[in-house]
């Protein structure tokens, strides 16, 4: 184990990740560096997801593996972050006496807590500094240089919607949007630093803003600003909920240079009567609408949707009708989960979790299965053209990696350019979830 030095795990969403990246440049400022194994480092930073019993499960399994680390190096730090450890207050005392080995209790999106830890460590002040709020911290330094150009920026934090499967209200809090100037000045810090490509995170993207009061600045226009920082090349955000996007934001897309036609727009059932179960607060219809919408004002648009199959009493019939809507949608991805009951939620307190295993797991085959063949056709006729790609990182061998507007990723033969660079290519094979190409 060498002295400072830190390793970093991390599960789930963008969100985690992006509170990964924070807390890892909390450290590197505190002069830890990175070590490319958990038994190697001083500091070990979990990040932890609880969205679904089997990542929940991970993170089990991986704490079993630190208590032996602990056990055989007794002064090396553990700290848990994220949503395992949830937002509430006394949420703390319970998992010390899980874990007692564990010695510092992160919540979600709480990084300041980490930043007191390491100034109490160093003999300064036990300041709360370094949360979403106030001066940006540095980039990583095992990030900077070059080897990082896109970045995700949460803008708004918690949920307040609360979907009867969904524990995320529950873990990492109520709804609450970051006031824009501080969004925008941790924009352009990450701009003078070397990020060309932001994604700007919420669990409901769209409603960024709607509870900061009259006058606040809503998303449409923190997207238009974000997109003309000087050195931003690209912007994305995500998720979109149904009934949250407005004619306002789809503008914003349709005319903003750099601001990339893409949209994460869960559906979660394709049944009527399993959408009112889940509280989604919309139909399949409405959702079919609100597609067509889309393309309509931004042709060529990329749309990506999630599915839960198994939810509790979903019936043979209401996923054929899941299946029947992806069709008609004819989404450019899906992401499929297996239903799995979470704690306090009102569909694991309410609701049987009557859909065998088996049948989950079946159902999420036909879904994939389908995409699969959905997609082929899909890209079969961008075989031959031409796409702009921002080169995002250079893999082994000197393949560059990047993704088209509409999100898909493209792996670059033949080129020198270099992180960063906007660079058009042409496609010489296009399977159904990336593209092989040249450059143009």
């Amino acid at each position: 184990m060498k002295a400072h030095t830190y390793h970093l795990w991390t599960i789930g969403c963008q969100m985690n990740e992006a509170d990964a990246w924070r807390a890892a440049a909390m450290l590197e400022a505190a002069g830890y560096r990175p070590a490319g194994h958990a038994r190697d480092a001083e500091f070990l930073l979990l990040g932890t997801c609880v969205v679904r019993q089997q990542a929940e499960d991970k993170i089990l399994s991986r704490l079993k593996y630190v208590e032996e680390l602990k056990r055989a190096e007794p002064s090396r730090t553990v700290a848990l972050m994220g949503c395992f450890v949830g937002f509430r207050a006394g949420a703390e005392d319970g998992l010390r006496a899980r874990f007692p080995y564990v010695d510092l209790f992160v919540p979600p999106s709480a990084t300041g807590q980490l930043a007191s830890w390491l100034a109490a460590r160093a003999g300064g002040p036990a300041e709360n500094a370094g949360a979403c709020g106030g001066e940006p911290p540095p980039l990583p330094d095992s990030l900077a240089g070059g080897r990082t150009v896109r970045a995700h920026l949460p803008v708004v934090l918690g949920c307040s919607h609360a979907c009867a499967y969904c524990i995320i209200p529950y873990r990492r809090g109520p709804e609450r949007s970051r006031p824009a100037a501080e969004v925008l000045a941790e924009a352009r810090a990450l701009a003078d630093r070397g990020v060309r490509e932001l994604v700007l995170l919420g669990q409901i993207i769209d409603r960024y803003g709607l509870d900061l009061g009259p006058g606040a600045m809503l998303l449409p226009e923190l997207l238009r600003n974000a997109a003309a920082i000087p050195g931003v090349r690209r912007v994305r955000f995500l998720t979109s909920h149904p009934n949250w996007i407005t004619d306002d934001l789809l503008e914003a897309v349709a005319d903003t240079p750099g601001l990339m036609p893409y949209f994460e727009i869960p559906v979660q059932a394709g049944s009527d009567a399993v959408l009112a179960a889940m509280r989604r607060g919309y139909t399949a219809a409405r959702y079919e609408e609100l597609v067509a919408r889309i393309r309509a004002r931004i042709p060529g648009a990329g749309i990506s949707t999630d599915l839960i199959v198994g939810f509790p009493g979903e019936t043979e019939a209401q996923f054929e009708e899941s299946l029947a809507l992806m069709r008609r949608v004819d989404p450019d991805m899906i992401r499929v989960a297996k239903y799995s009951p979470r704690p306090q939620t009102l569909s694991a307190r309410t609701m049987p979790d009557d859909v065998p295993p088996e049948e989950k797991e079946r159902r999420r085959v036909a879904i994939e299965t389908q995409l699969r063949a959905m997609l082929e056709a899909k890209h079969a006729p961008r075989l031959g053209g031409t796409e702009e790609i921002l080169v995002e990182r250079i893999e082994p061998g000197g393949r560059r990696h990047g993704r088209t507007p509409d999100s898909i990723p493209v792996f670059v033969d033949g080129s020198d350019a270099r992180p960063g660079d906007l660079i058009r290519t042409k496609t010489v094979w296009a399977g159904p979830f990336s593209f092989i190409a040249v450059p143009a």
